[in-house]
């Protein structure tokens, strides 16, 4: 039996993971940051000042049998003798290894940036990025978000909750634009501007400029500078897969898993932002707390390597990308699938200028195929079941699907 199971990261994936191996596994779950594993999706929350950290700790894993090291960076890990060797020189012998070390934010090439962050430069990843931010951001102070999408939409509210002058600086033609239709993101920058932010979209960013250390403004491409004390870098992120990548395993975008969640070494698995199944980086949380639970069945369930087996498979993610923007006045965003119909399809759209609504699936067949749910989302909970059930649409009018109960 291989009860020796050591887990890289103890983010919402790999805390979750272990959660459900101990105690009858002999788990270490590795965590390189200090706070105890959190809910990261609630880190805007945190910002805005709605939750302090505490609120946003996920269940803690068993003591017995089960031990959580935090603060602590694994550096290398060496497959022939089963070993991950850490920063502060502990090395954890293993019988299977998984790899949850999740995804960096993405640093842009700028001008001002190739000496590392000056003071008030703040990426919005941890809570650690997210704390510093909410210690300086106070009202009056002026803040500059680079990036308009999902993260940097949840920054903005949260500084503008804050009374901070916020200002968004996305270089797409709209905000969320990987996730919403253009009538989407006009949406929700009609919401951002109603709480007081400057919202510039198609707007490229060329550099930072600092003084004393300290940022003072944001260079666009057009030479105009946006004034700052703070700046907000939410760029997207991307997979962590530098542990993987020096021990030899097969990486591309992120590091390659089968459908048992398995690297090119069979002791070695990979979970979360950092794995790519079937060419695909979710780098969200449903799909990494989905492949969190299939490899606990497929660790619990599997005989020693080498030997056929059926069992639990992952076979891919469909869920909902949900963000809600405030607790007083809450904006609510869903999205999923193809926003955008292709010859045709169906389009079912629904808006309500007046009260910041708006609702639109696609259906291909008598399939979903995708959607975009803005305001009150009373119906996403029956769109939410037949999109990532796959199902088949009732034989009713499509209007149906946008009423209160989805029509399903």
């Amino acid at each position: 039996m291989d009860s020796r199971i050591v887990v890289i990261g103890a983010g919402m994936a790999g805390a979750r993971l272990a959660r459900q191996l101990a105690p009858a596994y002999d788990v270490t779950l590795l965590g390189e940051e200090s706070h105890a594993p959190y809910n990261r999706v609630l880190l805007a929350d945190v910002l805005a000042g709605r939750y302090g950290p505490e609120v946003i700790a996920l269940p803690p894993v068993p003591a017995d049998g089960a031990e959580v090291r935090r603060g602590v960076r694994a550096v290398r890990i060496d497959r022939g003798t089963r070993t991950v060797h850490c920063a502060d020189g502990s090395a954890v012998v293993y019988d299977r290894l998984v790899l949850a070390t999740g995804s960096n934010p993405v640093l842009p090439p700028l001008r001002g940036l190739d000496g590392g962050l000056p003071g008030g430069v703040h990426p919005f990843r941890t809570l650690d990025d997210c704390l510093a931010l909410a210690a300086v951001a106070r009202p009056g102070s002026r803040a500059v978000v680079v990036g308009g999408g999902l993260l940097g939409v949840s920054a903005a509210r949260a500084l503008a909750e804050r009374g901070t002058d916020v200002v968004v600086a996305h270089q797409g033609p709209t905000l969320m634009d990987r996730h919403l239709d253009p009538e989407g993101g006009g949406l929700v920058r009609r919401h951002l501007e109603g709480l007081g932010a400057e919202v510039h979209t198609e707007c490229h960013v060329r550099g930072l400029r600092h003084r004393d250390g300290a940022v003072t403004g944001v260079e666009l491409a057009n030479g105009f500078v946006l004034d700052a004390d703070h700046v907000v870098l939410a760029c997207g992120v991307r997979p962590r897969v530098g542990l993987a990548a020096d021990a030899g395993l097969t990486v591309r975008q992120g590091v390659v898993v089968d459908d048992t969640l398995t690297t090119s070494d069979a002791r070695v698995h990979a979970i979360g932002d950092c794995a790519e199944h079937a060419g695909t980086v979710y780098g969200l949380a449903a799909p990494a707390l989905e492949q969190a639970d299939v490899l606990a069945a497929v660790l619990t369930a599997e005989p020693a390597p080498g030997r056929e087996t059926g069992g639990p498979r992952y076979t891919g993610t469909r869920s909902l990308t949900r963000l809600t923007l405030g607790s007083a006045g809450a904006f609510d965003i869903a999205a999923f699938g193809e926003p955008s119909p292709r010859p045709g399809d169906d389009v079912v759209r629904l808006a309500d200028a007046t009260r910041g609504a708006y609702r639109k699936v696609v259906v291909r067949g008598n399939r979903l195929v995708g959607g975009v749910l803005l305001g009150d989302l009373a119906s996403v909970g029956a769109l939410a079941r037949t999109w990532e059930g796959d199902e088949p649409l009732p034989d009713a009018p499509l209007l149906h699907l946008l009423t209160t109960d989805g029509g399903l």
